[in-house]
């Protein structure tokens, strides 16, 4: 058993978010954290669009309540499977390995949010100011689109659909996934697949900031984290064509909300800077 509780879980994510920031940036992962609060304190723009982005995913977290509170019972389950029949019990049946679970599990729990904060270090550290502030506003994309389908096109986990034949590997490894970690990712929070959606975000973004090497590793778990989505069980794959490209929209207008925001020569300046990387 690697996970028992979600204690486990944000110590385990605190480890690799400096540890992503560290071999992001090959320097000292909690000078990121100093620049990030420094650059709240002084930057009205970026305290602001941060405060929008946190509103965002409390948003998300809350919005099982809300659905709850709604009178609404549509269920496309069903009209997913029809199109897609037994992909994911296929794929599951021909990669189950008691080795592949707990990585597969690891990358989906940890990994995943990880990246979400140690992005934003990685470009806090390099400076890389236009990366910084389109993650933020690639973020508030993902979620902003994700929620009203969420609650208006509920689809389910794959698992929890009895004719899909297709088991819940997440609780091999984490036990009390249900009780710990369910309140907050709803069950029929399915389309599109948040988790590839983030992903491809952080690889667009790692693959187009300069930083090859974060490039490489953000584009590393990006393919391991989608493969685990099927994998334990959970998502369509339906979900993930959604997901991916929700990520390629959100990536690419974050980008360019970025260069928006930094007006003038600021930001084509800064833009061009970190992509002289690319020809490199």
């Amino acid at each position: 058993m690697l996970f028992q509780s979600m204690q486990s879980i944000s110590i385990a994510s605190t480890v690799v978010v400096i540890l992503l920031i560290w071999l992001g940036t090959l320097r000292n992962p909690f000078k990121a954290a100093y620049l990030f609060i420094r650059e709240l304190l002084t930057s009205r723009k970026f305290l602001l669009l941060f405060f929008i982005m946190v509103c965002i995913l409390l948003a998300n977290k809350y919005e099982l309540k809300i659905e709850n509170s709604f009178d609404y019972h549509k269920d496309f389950t069903p009209w997913v499977y029809s199109l897609e029949g037994h992909f994911v019990k296929n794929l599951q049946d021909f990669f189950h390995s008691s080795y592949i679970t707990p990585v597969s599990v690891f990358f989906y729990v940890i990994v995943f949010q990880s990246l979400l904060i140690a992005s934003v270090g990685v470009y806090i550290s390099d400076q890389n100011k236009v990366f910084v502030i389109a993650t933020c506003f690639a973020i508030i994309i993902n979620y902003a689109v994700a929620i009203p389908f969420y609650l208006f096109f509920p689809v389910n986990e794959v698992w929890s659909y009895p004719p899909s034949g297709v088991s819940f590997l997440m609780l091999d490894i984490f036990p009390k996934f249900e009780e710990e970690y369910r309140p907050l990712s709803g069950l029929n929070n399915c389309f599109p697949s948040l988790h590839t959606s983030i992903s491809v975000t952080m690889m667009v973004l790692g693959l187009r900031s300069g930083n090859r090497r974060f490039g490489i590793m953000t584009t590393i778990s990006a393919i391991i984290i989608i493969f685990s989505i099927f994998y334990l069980g959970i998502h369509w794959l339906t979900d993930m064509v959604a997901g991916t490209i929700l990520g390629l929209l959100a990536s690419n207008l974050g980008i360019l909300f970025a260069k928006m925001s930094l007006r003038g020569k600021e930001g084509a300046m800064l833009y061009q800077r970190h992509n002289m990387y690319d020809s490199l």
